[in-house]
Formats: C-alpha cells, sequence, structure tokens
C-alpha cells in the first residue's frame, strides 16, 4: 500500500535500514574490528543489500507511475507491464532475501563458530 501513498514508507525503511547498518558498521567494527564485521555480514549482507534496495526499487514503481500519469505523461496510471514489473521486482527481492537468510542461518554461523574455536572459545 505504500505505493499509493507516494513512497513514504518505501523511503522511511530505506533510510531506517541503512542508518541502523550503519550505526551498527561503526559501533561493531569498533568494538571488535573490522575483520570480524566483514566477515560476519558480507556473506548474507551481499543478498541482503541487494534485496533491499530492489525492494525499494519496487517501491517506488507504483508512485512514479502515478506521478506520471498526473503529469500528463501517460495515458493509463498502471498498465500491465507496470504491474509485471513491479511483482518481479517483488518476486526478485524475496528469493534474495530466503538466499540471504540461508546463508546467515548456515554459513554466516559456520563462519562465527571458526572465529570463536581459532580463538580458543
Amino acid at each position: 500500500m505504500g505505493g499509493f501513498i507516494l513512497g513514504i514508507p518505501t523511503f522511511i525503511n530505506l533510510f531506517s535500514n541503512g542508518y541502523i547498518l550503519g550505526v551498527i558498521f561503526a559501533v561493531y567494527s569498533k568494538t571488535f574490528g573490522m575483520e570480524k564485521f566483514v566477515n560476519l555480514t558480507l556473506p548474507h549482507g551481499i543478498f541482503e543489500i541487494s534485496a533491499i534496495i530492489i525492494a525499494g526499487a519496487a517501491g517506488f514503481k507504483i508512485p512514479y507511475e502515478i506521478i506520471k500519469y498526473l503529469a500528463g505523461k501517460k495515458e493509463q496510471i498502471l498498465i500491465k507491464e507496470d504491474i509485471q514489473e513491479y511483482l518481479t521486482l517483488g518476486l526478485i527481492s524475496a528469493i534474495l532475501i530466503v538466499i540471504a537468510a540461508w546463508i546467515e542461518a548456515d554459513i554466516t554461523l559456520k563462519i562465527a563458530k571458526a572465529m570463536l574455536k581459532a580463538k580458543g572459545i
């Protein structure tokens, strides 16, 4: 529904995700070191950050089409291709989130255990 209120929820979501990641990066990398932060976030972060960006693009798709319609550059607000593109972006984002979740639960956990074992903990 955020698309119909001109992408404001999409903007808030993208902003908050970026802000939270930045704060976590600043605090964690200072406290535990950059190497640990990268090792624990990069494997799943590649997919998760991509999914967030693609979801943001999907969230701005409907407001973009509404603005084009109101500006007189389109005859219809949403056409079949617009809806297909929106759904495709949403599906790609969902698939990437599932992949990121699997990597975080399986691979990142193994990396964390290996890091703890290397320290003798």
